[in-house]
């Protein structure tokens, strides 16, 4: 959709821009003492583009700089992009959110929950309730990711093939391996970080009849002029893609194994993790939150929809941190979690400035971003580090957007 850059001077839609350049000073510390390898950050208020910066590499050995085309992995902002998918199908009255997750993957019909025992040996008992569409959306399903370790039931991921998500398999055998173990708790009664997301991707196939991947392709990416996103970096773009890090001992940004897997094509594409996408990419996705659900023209959602979305559904109004059944880093007081994005409900709370009704995600590199709905305001960030934490990162950066909105 053209080179992505600054539409607007700050001042013009009540941002400092002087104030803004403190996001600079700020960050580029973390890449000048060995953090991150390099970073993107864009901050657009009233659908203008106001802030666009970028530092470091996005390779540390070749020296390659971070750019405004450069493709990242998206990790779990992936995961907001698949709720969109499946409130598309859930406004043309092909599903609902009661709907049991058996009615689409039959092997969801017989789920049991874990109570006691070790791996080897666990004991389980029926569900009361059904999976359903709604518990897959809000991460109450009872689902875990292996990669937690924090009980038996992600151990017995582990040993199923699930450490990292998806196996090597399509959609359908992945969905029957996750629904063949115990759940974590009984649907509806606490919140877990999972492949719950992941699941929802085939229940989209499911339903859609097309291939998740290209439901993405020709339902939402198409349509919002999103053409470098997607589960593959083709050939041709191979050498924007960032490289991938981790976080040593020393806190250092060092070289992680496994980030070539996106130049292969892949048989189930991860509904939770698995997309590549750039900066003006994930920015048009943004703006369409913004809008309500409409961006140039084309309108993916209805306005009522992604508010209904974007307010908080975990029962009684309950913080996420206090409802999770494990501990969950990205947990804060005073936020919720709607369907596929966490919602600030009480900025007091939150201890750092936010506004009510915010909503955001982020993923596992370190990269995140946020709309704003009462402040006009969308955030990207982007960079390449896993283990290093979204959460610091966030924190930060709300308090250094915050402070330059003067009017």
């Amino acid at each position: 959709m053209g080179e992505l850059k600054v539409t607007c001077d700050p001042a013009e839609v009540g941002l400092d821009g002087e104030r803004l350049r403190r996001i600079d000073a700020h960050f580029s510390a973390y890449v000048d003492g060995g953090r991150l390898p390099g970073w993107l950050v864009l901050v657009s208020r009233g659908g203008e583009i106001a802030y666009l910066s970028t530092y470091g590499a996005r390779d540390i050995a070749s020296g390659a700089p971070v750019e405004t085309d450069t493709l990242f992995r998206m990790y779990s902002m992936t995961k907001p992009v698949t709720s969109v998918a499946a409130m598309m199908l859930y406004e043309e009255g092909r599903i609902t959110l009661n709907d049991p997750v058996a009615d689409y993957i039959p092997s969801f019909g017989d789920v049991r929950v874990y109570e006691s025992g070790p791996a080897s040996a666990p004991v389980t008992r029926p569900a009361d309730e059904p999976v359903r569409i709604w518990h897959l959306l809000t991460h109450t399903a009872g689902l875990v990711y292996g990669w937690q370790r924090a009980g038996v039931v992600d151990e017995l991921y582990r040993a199923a093939g699930l450490t990292q998500g998806i196996p090597d398999d399509d959609l359908a055998g992945f969905a029957d391996r996750v629904a063949g173990l115990p759940l974590l708790f009984e649907p509806g009664s606490r919140w877990n970080y999972s492949v719950a997301t992941d699941v929802l991707g085939r229940v989209i196939e499911v339903v859609s009849g097309m291939p998740f991947d290209r439901f993405l392709a020709e339902r939402v990416f198409g349509p919002l002029g999103m053409s470098d996103t997607g589960f593959r970096v083709e050939e041709g773009k191979a050498d924007r893609l960032a490289s991938l890090y981790t976080t040593s001992l020393g806190g250092r940004a060092v070289p992680a194994a496994g980030g070539d897997a996106v130049l292969r094509p892949t048989r189930a594409p991860s509904g939770g993790a698995g997309l590549v996408s750039t900066a003006g990419d994930y920015h048009r996705f943004t703006q369409m939150l913004l809008r309500g659900g409409e961006l140039d023209g084309m309108r993916l959602l209805g306005p009522r929809t992604l508010a209904y979305m974007t307010r908080n559904h975990l029962p009684g109004e309950a913080d996420l941190k206090a409802y999770g059944a494990t501990p969950f880093g990205e947990a804060v007081d005073g936020e919720g979690f709607g369907l596929g994005f966490a919602v600030v409900q009480d900025a007091a709370r939150v201890k750092t400035i936010a506004s009510e009704g915010e909503f955001h995600w982020g993923g596992a590199a370190s990269t995140l971003f946020w709309v704003d709905p009462a402040e006009d305001i969308t955030v990207v960030f982007l960079t390449q580090v896993t283990q290093h934490g979204v959460r610091p990162i966030r924190t930060r950066l709300r308090q250094l957007v915050h402070q330059a909105i003067v009017s």
